[in-house]
């Protein structure tokens, strides 16, 4: 699954890990706003890696949560969905906006084998000082890279480069910004 190959998504280890995963997401996502330090470790218990100072606002959405890692001074607001059945890395001093989705599971194109219930996932990387506008999508095996803005609702499908803004449906790149920038 990890490595991105076609597998059985009711297999019973899995099954048992997703369990785990949506338990833990809903005890998280229940969590009071005024015990921040119980949300916190729910957080930490639930995600692969959390660094210092993130921020995620419930409700969030996991398949797994063990394979996604937030790096320190993220902040993710309400409405999350990040499918993990690849992992999904997202760095620091990153803005998630409300309702954005990370989803890594892929399905096969011909009918039999998606019928037979086979399914595979490509790992997500968001790189550091990113900022996804709110219903943003990023699709299976896209890297975005460091300091890039992309647009409300814009459906990422391909890898971004560095220093952009990217917006639409497929997101493209639209202006650099930064010290490349004209």
């Amino acid at each position: 699954m990890l490595a991105g190959d076609l597998y059985i998504a009711d297999d019973p280890d899995l099954t048992a890990d997703a369990l785990r995963g949506a338990e833990l997401a809903e005890r998280y996502n229940a969590s009071s706003v005024t015990d921040l330090p119980a949300r916190g470790a729910l957080l930490r218990e639930l995600l692969g890696e959390v660094g210092e100072d993130v921020v995620v606002r419930p409700p969030l959405s996991v398949d797994y949560g063990r394979y996604i890692s937030v790096g320190a001074r993220t902040f993710v607001n309400c409405g999350a969905v990040m499918l993990d059945v690849a992992p999904i890395r997202i760095g620091e001093d990153v803005q998630i906006g409300p309702n954005v989705q990370l989803l890594t599971p892929t399905h096969p194109v011909e009918p039999e084998p998606r019928r037979a219930k086979w399914e595979a996932a490509k790992p997500i990387t968001i790189g550091d000082n990113v900022w996804l506008g709110g219903g943003a999508i990023v699709c299976p095996g896209v890297t975005i890279g460091a300091n890039t803005v992309v647009g409300a609702g814009a459906v990422v499908t391909r890898d971004l480069p560095p220093d952009v803004v990217a917006v639409g449906n497929p997101a493209r790149v639209v202006r650099k910004i930064g010290a490349g920038a004209e």
